[in-house]
C-alpha cells in the first residue's frame, strides 16, 4: 500500500458525495479523504493502484485529480 496525494476539484460537501461511491466501490483502495480546507482540495488515498488509476477512477465520478509530485 502506499499513500498518493492528489490536487482535485473536488470543492464541496456534494462533490465528495458524488465521489465516494466510485472510492468506496474500489476494492484496490484502503481508505481516502478529501481536504477541503486546503485551496488545492487534496485527496489523499492509501491504495495498491496507480495515480493514473485513481485520476481515472475520479475523472469517471466527474472530477479532475492530478498527482502532487
Amino acid at each position: 500500500m502506499q499513500t498518493l496525494k492528489f490536487k482535485t476539484n473536488i470543492k464541496c460537501d456534494g462533490c465528495v458525495a458524488t465521489v465516494t461511491p466510485f472510492l468506496n466501490g474500489d476494492e484496490h483502495i484502503e481508505n481516502w479523504q478529501v481536504d477541503l480546507q486546503s485551496a488545492d482540495r487534496v485527496l489523499t488515498v492509501t491504495t495498491d493502484q496507480s495515480a493514473a488509476e485513481i485520476s481515472e477512477l475520479v475523472k469517471k465520478a466527474g472530477y479532475a485529480a492530478q498527482e502532487f509530485s
